[in-house]
């Protein structure tokens, strides 16, 4: 059935669709997050589970499951870290029924700050002498002593629950993917048609698209691992109580471009500028700053080539689209997903502009046809001046 659709009304039903996937992937976010992020990690630990299979010669069952405990073993190494972190952290905080507790941490902070007089601060107005007198520490103790607190516990407690229970959805789904993806694949190839030249165009996509998420969460992970340990060197010998714990929010958040290096330089800063003072604080951001732009602007690009090949306003929008579309999530799942939607897009047959929009690379436009050119030149020739008519082919004037 021919519709003959005009190009707007193309246009209208490709921006309805893409409405309607938005719409499905909002509201079906509860499933498609953790089958996205079971997806991503089975193309990452793909290699260790193959590898596994040939050379150590284990049950693919078997392969898997070893693939899936070394991410478990990390996983638990990351909550320990965090959760050893968290009663220093409250014993730093002041206890708002001690009276002498509440000076003594308040006179040691307002050290920390007269210990390098800055001129352009009035620390008698920010931080007066007495402690009754402050009133932003003021507004700190209410909080610690007040019913508020305890709900944001409670809250915290909660979405500690429901985000273990994804964790065991993820990792059933991992483990199910492992076991079953070349299948899975065999089976989504075969939807496409029993052609040749289509299921190599499938096989490649999925190569593609499998290449570019490992690359792209491999390295991402042993850059994020490298600048964090570098990074908490720093933070211990500055005199940071809690240097592990902000190397491990930069080894985290470092999987969000761009925000999530701004938000890692943040609590550092203030742990400096509070517990050693204004100088320490300004030199951590001084050297914070330093590092994520030479990682930034050498590292990432030098070791992850054409994986990370996505300029800023595309990483910047799919980082907006997604966090509107699964929170949080997206956030940390805009990178790679993007990546794989970009190396479909070179193998499917008219999407490759869409590739080419989503690259860094400077594209030259194509060379224009000799055939082409010439019609070109020839339409826009100017006519060819009528010269007057020979002697022979005048007309004979009539005689007088």
């Amino acid at each position: 059935m021919n519709l003959n659709l005009t190009t707007a009304t193309r246009y209208g039903l490709n921006v309805l669709a893409a409405f309607g996937a938005s719409m499905a992937l909002y509201f079906g976010k509860s499933i498609f997050i953790p089958l996205t992020i079971a997806g991503l990690l089975a193309a990452m630990l793909w290699p260790w589970a193959n590898w596994m299979h040939r050379r150590v010669k284990l049950p693919w069952f078997l392969a898997s499951f070893s693939a899936i405990g070394l991410l478990v073993f990390i996983v638990l190494l990351v909550v320990s870290l965090v959760v050893v972190s968290i009663p220093q952290i409250l014993n730093d905080l002041p206890n708002p029924n001690n009276k002498a507790d509440i000076q003594r941490k308040y006179t040691a902070l307002r050290n920390n700050f007269t210990s390098t007089p800055l001129p352009f601060l009035r620390l008698n107005e920010v931080l007066p002498e007495d402690v009754d007198d402050a009133k932003l520490y003021q507004e700190l103790l209410k909080y610690l002593g007040g019913q508020q607190i305890t709900a944001d516990l409670l809250t915290l407690g909660g979405n500690g629950m429901h985000l273990l229970a994804e964790t065991t959805l993820v990792l059933f789904t991992l483990l199910f993917l492992l076991l079953e993806g070349q299948m899975l694949i065999d089976k989504v190839r075969n939807i496409f048609g029993p052609g040749l030249g289509i299921q190599s165009s499938v096989s490649r996509a999925f190569r593609d698209m499998a290449e570019s998420i490992r690359s792209y969460l491999v390295w991402r992970t042993i850059v994020n691992i490298g600048l964090g340990i570098v990074l908490g060197v720093v933070y211990h010998f500055v005199g940071l109580k809690q240097a592990v714990l902000w190397a491990l929010l930069t080894v985290i958040l470092g999987y969000i471009p761009y925000l999530g290096t701004i938000a890692a330089g943040v609590m550092p800063t203030l742990d400096a500028l509070v517990s050693v003072g204004p100088v320490a604080g300004l030199g951590v951001l001084l050297f914070y700053i330093a590092i994520v732009t030479v990682e930034g602007y050498i590292i990432v690009p030098w070791v992850m080539g054409r994986s990370m090949d996505l300029n800023a306003t595309t990483v910047l929008i799919s980082c907006l689209f997604w966090y509107l579309v699964w929170g949080t999530a997206g956030l940390f799942l805009a990178m790679p997903l993007m990546a794989a939607i970009r190396a479909v897009c070179a193998n499917v047959p008219g999407w490759a502009a869409w590739g080419e929009l989503m690259s860094s690379e400077h594209t030259p436009p194509p060379p224009v046809d000799e055939g082409s050119k010439a019609v070109i030149d020839l339409s826009a020739a100017p006519p060819p001046a009528t010269s007057e008519a020979t002697p022979a082919n005048r007309e004979p004037k009539a005689s007088a």
